[in-house]
């Protein structure tokens, strides 16, 4: 199956693209030839290969959740402009 030049119009107005007589050329080949490789895909024999969702071994690499001591909040406050009920108080944004 290969790319009409009507098909990269069609493509290119969807896109609101305007394309010279160039442009419409060289991207109806290049759309060609990667619509021709992706059929060539189709064509390989892949009997006896098992399924796969990603290439590589996944293994968690996540650290373990524990407690740890935090930031005494006394201390985090002395940074903060205004502060109500030992949180930091910032202006109203949304009505």
């Amino acid at each position: 199956m290969s790319v009409s030049k009507e098909d990269v119009k069609h493509i290119a107005n969807l896109s609101k693209l305007n394309l010279t007589d160039e442009e419409l050329d060289k991207y109806t080949t290049d759309l060609s030839n990667i619509v021709d490789f992706a059929n060539e895909l189709s064509n390989i024999n892949v009997d006896g290969v098992k399924p796969t969702a990603h290439i590589l071994d996944i293994k968690n690499v996540f650290r373990k959740d524990e407690v740890d001591a935090s930031y005494d909040r006394e201390e985090i406050l002395k940074n903060a402009p205004s502060k109500d009920a030992g949180c930091i108080s910032v202006p109203k944004v949304v009505e």
